[in-house]
Protein backbone atom coordinates (compact mmCIF):
# COMPACT_ATOMS: atom_id res chain seq x y z
CA UNK A 1 0.00 0.00 0.00
CA UNK A 2 2.87 2.54 1.01
CA UNK A 3 5.63 1.23 -1.59
CA UNK A 4 7.49 3.82 -2.89
CA UNK A 5 9.72 2.78 -5.78
CA UNK A 6 13.92 3.94 -5.37
CA UNK A 7 14.26 6.36 -8.69
CA UNK A 8 17.92 6.66 -9.71
CA UNK A 9 19.10 4.59 -7.02
CA UNK A 10 17.78 7.17 -4.44
CA UNK A 11 15.59 5.92 -1.70
CA UNK A 12 12.20 7.86 -1.50
CA UNK A 13 10.59 9.01 2.13
CA UNK A 14 7.13 9.88 2.50
CA UNK A 15 5.12 11.04 5.52
CA UNK A 16 1.92 9.05 6.42
CA UNK A 17 -0.28 10.83 8.86
CA UNK A 18 -3.59 8.59 10.73
CA UNK A 19 -6.17 10.82 12.28
CA UNK A 20 -9.12 10.79 13.90
CA UNK A 21 -10.78 11.27 17.59
CA UNK A 22 -9.94 9.81 20.96
CA UNK A 23 -10.86 5.75 21.01
CA UNK A 24 -10.56 5.46 16.87
CA UNK A 25 -7.75 3.24 17.11
CA UNK A 26 -4.79 5.83 15.87
CA UNK A 27 -2.20 4.07 17.97
CA UNK A 28 -3.52 0.82 17.52
CA UNK A 29 -2.90 1.15 13.56
CA UNK A 30 0.52 2.67 13.91
CA UNK A 31 1.68 0.25 15.87
CA UNK A 32 0.36 -2.63 13.41
CA UNK A 33 2.29 -0.13 10.82
CA UNK A 34 5.28 -0.12 12.85
CA UNK A 35 5.61 -4.22 13.32
CA UNK A 36 4.60 -4.50 9.97
CA UNK A 37 7.80 -2.57 9.37
CA UNK A 38 10.17 -4.65 11.53
CA UNK A 39 9.29 -7.75 9.59
CA UNK A 40 10.22 -6.49 6.69
CA UNK A 41 14.06 -5.94 8.72
CA UNK A 42 13.44 -2.07 8.48
CA UNK A 43 15.04 0.09 10.90
CA UNK A 44 12.58 1.38 12.97
CA UNK A 45 12.46 4.36 15.70
CA UNK A 46 9.74 5.43 17.36
CA UNK A 47 8.84 8.73 19.73
CA UNK A 48 6.21 10.15 21.63
CA UNK A 49 5.91 13.38 23.68
CA UNK A 50 7.24 12.74 27.21
CA UNK A 51 4.28 14.51 28.75
CA UNK A 52 2.15 11.64 27.88
CA UNK A 53 2.41 9.26 30.45
CA UNK A 54 -1.26 8.17 30.50
CA UNK A 55 -0.29 4.07 29.93
CA UNK A 56 3.36 3.60 30.23
CA UNK A 57 6.45 6.30 30.77
CA UNK A 58 8.39 5.11 27.57
CA UNK A 59 6.14 2.48 25.79
CA UNK A 60 3.50 3.36 23.13
CA UNK A 61 0.43 1.90 24.36
CA UNK A 62 -2.72 1.68 22.63
CA UNK A 63 -6.64 1.10 24.12
CA UNK A 64 -6.25 -2.54 23.46
CA UNK A 65 -3.14 -2.88 25.38
CA UNK A 66 -1.01 -3.06 22.25
CA UNK A 67 2.55 -2.08 22.97
CA UNK A 68 6.03 -0.93 21.75
CA UNK A 69 8.84 0.57 22.59
CA UNK A 70 9.43 4.16 22.21
CA UNK A 71 11.40 7.24 23.10
CA UNK A 72 10.11 9.74 24.98
CA UNK A 73 11.12 13.22 23.84
CA UNK A 74 10.30 16.81 24.87
CA UNK A 75 11.05 18.35 21.30
CA UNK A 76 11.12 17.23 17.70
CA UNK A 77 14.27 18.46 16.98
CA UNK A 78 15.08 15.79 19.37
CA UNK A 79 13.98 13.22 16.49
CA UNK A 80 16.57 14.71 13.48
CA UNK A 81 19.47 13.76 16.13
CA UNK A 82 18.09 10.45 16.81
CA UNK A 83 17.00 9.66 12.93
CA UNK A 84 20.53 8.22 11.62
CA UNK A 85 20.67 5.05 9.53
CA UNK A 86 16.65 4.40 10.19
CA UNK A 87 14.24 3.78 7.25
CA UNK A 88 10.93 4.36 8.97
CA UNK A 89 9.63 6.87 11.88
CA UNK A 90 6.67 6.69 14.03
CA UNK A 91 5.71 9.47 15.88
CA UNK A 92 2.39 9.16 18.18
CA UNK A 93 0.34 11.79 19.46
CA UNK A 94 1.54 14.31 17.51
CA UNK A 95 -0.84 17.08 18.14
CA UNK A 96 0.64 17.54 21.59
CA UNK A 97 4.10 18.36 19.96
CA UNK A 98 6.12 21.40 19.01
CA UNK A 99 5.36 23.58 15.89
CA UNK A 100 8.24 22.63 14.38
CA UNK A 101 7.41 18.69 13.90
CA UNK A 102 5.85 19.35 10.16
CA UNK A 103 9.25 20.87 9.15
CA UNK A 104 11.02 17.94 11.05
CA UNK A 105 9.08 15.25 9.39
CA UNK A 106 9.48 17.13 6.09
CA UNK A 107 13.37 16.97 6.60
CA UNK A 108 12.74 13.19 7.67
CA UNK A 109 10.87 12.22 3.89
CA UNK A 110 13.72 14.59 2.36
CA UNK A 111 16.17 11.95 3.67
CA UNK A 112 14.12 8.78 2.60
CA UNK A 113 12.75 8.21 5.68
CA UNK A 114 9.59 6.72 5.84
CA UNK A 115 7.12 9.09 8.24
CA UNK A 116 4.29 7.80 10.23
CA UNK A 117 2.68 10.45 12.56
CA UNK A 118 -0.43 9.45 14.59
CA UNK A 119 -2.52 12.31 16.00
CA UNK A 120 -6.08 13.60 17.06
CA UNK A 121 -7.32 15.75 13.85
CA UNK A 122 -9.37 17.98 16.46
CA UNK A 123 -9.35 18.85 20.54
CA UNK A 124 -12.71 18.32 22.37
CA UNK A 125 -14.27 21.66 21.56
CA UNK A 126 -13.97 20.40 17.60
CA UNK A 127 -11.05 22.86 16.87
CA UNK A 128 -7.88 21.34 14.68
CA UNK A 129 -5.23 20.46 17.27
CA UNK A 130 -2.21 21.53 17.45
CA UNK A 131 0.21 20.61 14.42
CA UNK A 132 -1.95 17.92 12.90
CA UNK A 133 -3.39 20.00 10.54
CA UNK A 134 -0.29 21.41 8.90
CA UNK A 135 0.69 17.97 9.17
CA UNK A 136 -2.37 16.80 7.18
CA UNK A 137 -1.82 19.47 4.37
CA UNK A 138 1.98 17.75 3.73
CA UNK A 139 0.83 14.54 4.10
CA UNK A 140 1.47 11.96 1.07
CA UNK A 141 -1.03 9.49 3.11
CA UNK A 142 -3.74 10.15 5.44
CA UNK A 143 -5.94 7.55 6.86
CA UNK A 144 -8.97 8.95 9.20
CA UNK A 145 -10.26 6.70 11.60
CA UNK A 146 -13.59 6.72 13.04
CA UNK A 147 -14.53 5.56 17.01
CA UNK A 148 -18.18 4.53 17.24
CA UNK A 149 -20.51 7.07 19.45
CA UNK A 150 -21.38 5.68 23.04
CA UNK A 151 -24.92 6.90 22.86
CA UNK A 152 -26.33 6.16 19.24
CA UNK A 153 -23.77 3.88 17.98
CA UNK A 154 -22.77 5.59 14.47
CA UNK A 155 -19.64 6.16 13.70
CA UNK A 156 -17.72 9.07 16.16
CA UNK A 157 -15.47 11.46 14.90
CA UNK A 158 -15.56 14.06 18.09
CA UNK A 159 -13.88 13.63 21.44
CA UNK A 160 -16.41 14.68 24.00
CA UNK A 161 -14.88 15.95 27.33
CA UNK A 162 -17.02 14.93 30.02
CA UNK A 163 -15.89 17.20 32.69
CA UNK A 164 -16.06 21.14 32.49
CA UNK A 165 -11.98 21.65 32.85
CA UNK A 166 -11.84 24.14 30.38
CA UNK A 167 -8.04 24.03 29.76
CA UNK A 168 -6.97 22.39 25.92
CA UNK A 169 -4.38 19.79 26.98
CA UNK A 170 -5.84 17.31 29.70
CA UNK A 171 -4.63 14.10 29.73
CA UNK A 172 -7.63 11.25 30.43
CA UNK A 173 -8.77 8.26 29.01
CA UNK A 174 -12.58 7.24 29.40
CA UNK A 175 -13.16 8.38 32.90
CA UNK A 176 -12.82 11.94 30.88
CA UNK A 177 -13.49 11.64 27.18
CA UNK A 178 -15.99 9.76 24.92
CA UNK A 179 -16.42 9.11 21.43
CA UNK A 180 -19.48 11.08 19.82
CA UNK A 181 -20.89 11.13 16.26
CA UNK A 182 -21.68 14.68 15.21
CA UNK A 183 -24.89 15.09 16.25
CA UNK A 184 -24.51 13.69 19.62
CA UNK A 185 -21.55 15.89 20.54
CA UNK A 186 -23.21 18.76 19.25
CA UNK A 187 -26.65 17.96 20.89
CA UNK A 188 -24.70 18.16 24.36
CA UNK A 189 -24.11 21.91 23.73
Amino acid sequence: MFIEPHINGEKRGWIEVICGSMFSGKTEELIRRLKRAKIANLKVEIFKPSMDTRYHEQNIVSHDESIVQSTPIDNSQTILLMASDVDVIGIDEAQFFDDQLPEVCDQLAFRGIRVIVAGLDMDYTAKPFGQMPFLLAKADYITKLHAICVKCGNIANYSYRKNTNDIQVLLGEKDLYEPRCRNCYYRTF
